[in-house]
């Protein structure tokens, strides 16, 4: 019986984490589908080139509720209640200092940074409403990924897939019904998608509004140590969402040169496909970081690295079975958002989806492994993890296979990086193992 109940939790977790984080890939995978059968090519690239804002605020929801709950999972580990508490408020109070960034800057700056990301003419207007209502709806999407970290590591992974199945499905719904029914285009696929975190925190609210819920607001300042203590434990989740943001800009900006807007259109198909496998990798980190967390506050070193193993296989597993898939139907999903059957975008997205994805099972290590450090205060490595797969390999990789073979150096950009990210993500791995020996 001892040896199956660590991987009933794991099972648990993470498959409830998986079903969560595939929801909220949805919200945009929503929208890449009803635009491009609404708008066309060109609403398809509009999309794409405003995804990246989604990144960045999803990804800061992500840093400042893994981070508070990462340390929250410990300080209750150790029975540190009233210490949990003061970081649950700190993590609160971050939230809205965020919120209020991301709002005034979608107010005031949402027209020139939709022409730093490279909008034309003929996607100018679009783009710049979908970053614009995006921005505006921060506070739901960062309150939203606080709330279901907290609820997760305090024992409730049901309701935290719940609400986010429950934002995501509404988020179809709406989808189409601002689209088509009512004919309100770009800013009815945004509405949509801001809409649906605000019902996923009303989903959660039985757990979070019951008085014997384990966090608590209390009243307290906002200690730098702790302020630094979240950031940097949560550093790592934003840097993976960014690596997918900055690694679209880059994209966008070097097929808008190589074949225009048709190309960009081509990969948003294989970015928001990214968005979807990326986002299961993400539900398996995040599955078991309160169980390595748990373990790490009790010292338990043999089990906190039992469950590493256990997501590095269920991993590997998946990751072959959805290379398989893609690489076979390929046509079939490029297809669903051709709504113009536009050759040429039919071309590259084949292409790009069968290259791009051999990327999968090292990019799942990455993603885990990042996690996996954090999860047990070891922030150094995971930031460098983030750092190299994010900025530092990927960006100097598309610009040099870009010129050197075009959209195919493009596509396998991403699967060099990985590799030598997991490379150097292996060799901090194994000196962590050598030190907790020692």
């Amino acid at each position: 019986m001892e040896t199956t109940k660590p991987f009933r939790e794991f099972a648990g977790y993470s498959g409830l984490s998986v079903l969560g984080m595939l929801a909220i890939s949805c919200y945009i995978l929503a929208d890449t589908f009803f635009v491009s059968q609404s708008l066309g090519t060109n609403g398809l690239a509009a999309l794409n080139l405003a995804i990246p804002a989604y990144n960045v605020i999803h990804g800061t929801g992500l840093m400042v509720g893994m981070g508070g709950a990462t340390r929250f999972s410990v300080l209750k580990s150790r029975r540190e209640s009233k210490a949990a508490d003061v970081m649950f408020t700190n993590t609160v109070y971050l939230a809205v200092f965020f919120s209020a960034l991301f709002m005034l800057v979608g107010v005031f700056f949402s027209a020139p940074i939709t022409a730093l990301l490279g909008a034309d003419s003929a996607t100018f207007d679009m783009t710049n409403t979908y970053l614009k209502v995006l921005c505006i709806f921060a506070p739901a999407f960062i309150m939203n990924d606080v709330l279901l970290c907290f609820i997760r590591n305090d024992g409730n992974p049901g309701l935290a897939m719940a609400a986010t199945v429950g934002g995501s499905f509404s988020n179809i719904i709406l989808d189409y019904v601002f689209m088509f029914p009512m004919g309100m285009g770009i800013f009815g696929a945004v509405l949509a998608t801001g809409m649906s975190p605000a019902i996923g925190i009303l989903i959660m609210a039985p757990h979070w509004l019951k008085k014997s819920k384990g966090f608590h607001m209390v009243k307290t300042g906002l200690p730098l140590e702790n302020i630094k203590i979240n950031l940097a434990l949560g550093f790592p989740s934003l840097l993976s969402q960014l690596s997918s943001g900055i690694v679209m800009i880059v994209f966008n900006g070097i097929i808008l040169t190589l074949v225009g807007n048709t190309g960009v259109a081509a990969y948003g198909v294989v970015a928001n496909l990214s968005l979807v496998i990326s986002s299961i990798y993400t539900g398996i980190a995040q599955g078991i970081q309160p169980l390595v967390s748990r373990e790490y506050g009790q010292k338990n070193r043999e089990a906190e690295r039992l469950f590493l193993r256990y997501a590095m296989i269920s991993m590997a597993v998946i990751s072959l079975l959805l290379y398989v898939i893609i690489y076979v139907f390929a046509g079939p999903i490029a297809m669903i958002f051709n709504s113009e059957n536009n050759r040429e975008l039919q071309q590259i997205a084949e292409t790009g989806l069968r290259l791009y994805f051999t990327s999968a099972l090292f990019m799942g290590y990455n993603v885990i492994l990042s996690t996996y450090f954090t999860s047990v205060e070891n922030a150094v490595p995971a930031h460098v993890v983030s750092l190299l797969r994010g900025l530092i390999v990927i960006v100097p990789a598309a610009f040099l296979m870009s010129a050197a073979w075009g959209m195919t150096g493009m596509w396998l950009a991403c699967t060099a990086t990985e590799i030598i990210t997991a490379a150097a993500g292996a060799v901090l791995d194994a000196r962590a193992k050598r030190r907790n020996l020692a």
